[in-house]
């Protein structure tokens, strides 16, 4: 059954950072997913860039707008996720508590589902 950790950190947390202190961070994180790896749970997983250079796009009424980052109403960014393959929600929720991304950000537990599934 897979799950989706998706890591939300405060916006601007990165640059409070020096690059050793990114770097370790960063390095406790492939450590744990090459852990999850190791027990055939991960599916996949991905850092991503800060949202200074992301793009949002919606096509209402089929007219296209395009929004660059940063985005002043966002307090939170999606940092990176965790793509797991558990047997319960709960084996996913435990998981996420040993994330080391918990103890700076929060880590959301999603199982996947189609976009009708309520």
């Amino acid at each position: 059954m897979p799950h989706m950790l998706l890591i939300h950190e405060p916006v601007g947390q990165r640059a409070t950072r020096s690059e050793a202190e990114g770097r370790a961070v960063y390095d406790r994180m492939l450590r744990w997913g090459e852990d999850l790896r190791s027990r055939g749970l991960l599916l996949g997983a991905e850092s991503l860039a800060s949202q200074d250079k992301a793009v949002r796009v919606t096509v209402p009424a089929g007219k296209a707008r395009i929004v660059d980052g940063p985005f002043a109403e966002a307090k939170e960014m999606v940092g990176g996720f965790f793509l797991v393959n558990v047997d319960t929600r709960e084996e996913a929720v435990a998981l996420a508590q040993q994330c080391p991304a918990a103890e700076w950000a929060t880590v959301e537990v999603r199982g996947l589902a189609p976009c009708f599934d309520r």
